[in-house]
């Protein structure tokens, strides 16, 4: 989008008055309109602190694909050259992938079906993170020039000691530990030309059954290229300190950004503060932002979730129950499924059924019977497709087909290993 498409849209962001509130407390909203933001183009010169003003935004939705919109909106429109800023973030429960990784990998995809917690693929690459209300997520937009991921954890860091003392390190994977290798937050980032931002999670009160069950990885039998999250123990903010809450928390952050300068990192204090725009809540509609639901529309869609996904395969075993083989004589049997998908569709799927399955004619070897899914998603629809293929066979053998579609289920949607 041009950057003009700012005009008219920035000036509505109501601005939180921070004049005469205490830092320690946590900001009273007061909606008073604020001006149009600069939308030169960015100048090759370094921008000296005094030149530069910061901003935290919050958004007011919880939706991941709103706020993902809302952050990729940014990072194409806004010219960050003098006014940088920071965009606080929370959503309903959700699993989010990094940009080149596999979700059927990453995710315990039938059980957030299951429960109804959404997947989301975002524009940055990185791990897979677990999202719900006790989550704080925080993204730093500068210029390309100005971006420095590592200062960014540091003022968290800052934030957290200056409010509950708390004492953290950054590990060299530039995650935020305590207590040794407790990881409490993960970070990514997005490079560009001109603008740049690096986010991060923080976790406060997050549900960690849900985030244990739902990022489950599933790699038996899986072959990809695709970007493998590396696992870490993790630790809730309020198990370190129970006085640590989403809201003060968002509250220290924001006072610590805004009181620190963009480039020499120094602690100007209240005072400072006072010279910044403030917190700002952000209302992400496509009437602020517009093509914001566009963008949207792109992040929900299950051609960027799931079609995104590197090239892979997936093999599967799994022993044939004695009572469906046709001899009393035969044992150890085993029926195998090998399927290859590309961009989240079927490109090649074999089913190797052996000879002592009790089948129909034809039913036997390498079946033909699955060709059906070649092109079809790699999701539910292609059970559906391959349960009407199998009832059109001329078989009695009911038992049987059931078998052969559970373990194409297993194959394409639990993926939790061989059945035995």
């Amino acid at each position: 989008m041009a950057l003009n498409l700012i005009q008219g849209s920035i000036s509505k962001f109501c601005r939180i008055a921070v004049t005469g509130v205490s830092r320690k407390n946590t900001p009273v909203l007061y909606a008073v309109k604020v001006g149009n933001f600069s939308t030169s183009q960015p100048s090759s010169e370094k921008v000296k602190d005094s030149e530069t003003v910061k901003s935290v935004f919050i958004s007011q939705s919880s939706d991941i694909f709103t706020n993902l919109a809302l952050e990729d909106w940014l990072y194409r429109n806004f010219d960050f050259t003098n006014h940088h800023i920071l965009l606080l973030w929370r959503n309903s429960p959700t699993v989010v992938i990094g940009r080149h990784q596999n979700p059927w990998l990453e995710a315990n995809t039938a059980l957030l079906s299951e429960h109804g917690i959404e997947i989301a693929r975002r524009n940055s690459g990185g791990g897979t993170v677990y999202h719900d209300k006790g989550n704080l997520n925080l993204t730093f937009f500068t210029p390309r020039e100005a971006y420095n991921r590592k200062n960014n954890l540091e003022l968290i860091s800052r934030a957290l000691f200056r409010e509950w003392g708390l004492k953290t390190e950054i590990s060299p994977r530039e995650d935020i530990v305590v207590n040794g290798n407790y990881k409490i937050s993960g970070t990514a980032s997005k490079l560009g030309r001109p603008n740049a931002y690096h986010h991060c999670t923080l976790l406060v009160d997050v549900n960690k059954v849900n985030l244990s069950q739902a990022l489950h990885k599933h790699d038996k039998g899986i072959k990809t290229n695709a970007t493998k999250s590396v696992s870490s123990p993790v630790m809730n903010l309020c198990e370190a300190n129970s006085h640590v809450k989403v809201e003060k928390l968002l509250s220290a952050i924001g006072w610590e950004y805004l009181r620190t300068c963009p480039y020499s990192l120094q602690d100007k204090g209240k005072d400072y503060i006072g010279q910044q725009r403030g917190f700002q809540l952000v209302n992400p509609t496509d009437k602020w932002f517009p093509g914001l639901d566009k963008l949207r529309d792109e992040f929900a869609s299950w051609n960027w979730r799931f079609g995104k996904s590197p090239k892979f395969s997936v093999t599967r075993t799994f022993q044939v129950p004695q009572e469906l083989l046709a001899n009393d004589g035969l044992s150890n049997q085993e029926l195998s499924i090998h399927i290859d998908v590309n961009k989240g569709m079927v490109e090649d799927v074999m089913l190797t059924v052996p000879p002592g399955l009790k089948a129909a004619n034809g039913f036997s070897g390498q079946a033909e019977v699955v060709t059906s899914l070649k092109g079809q998603r790699f999701s539910e629809e292609a059970i559906t497709i391959l349960q009407k293929a199998l009832s059109e066979l001329k078989s009695p053998e009911q038992t049987r087909n059931e078998f052969v579609v559970n373990c194409m289920r297993t194959s394409i949607l639990t993926l939790e290993g061989e059945h035995n």
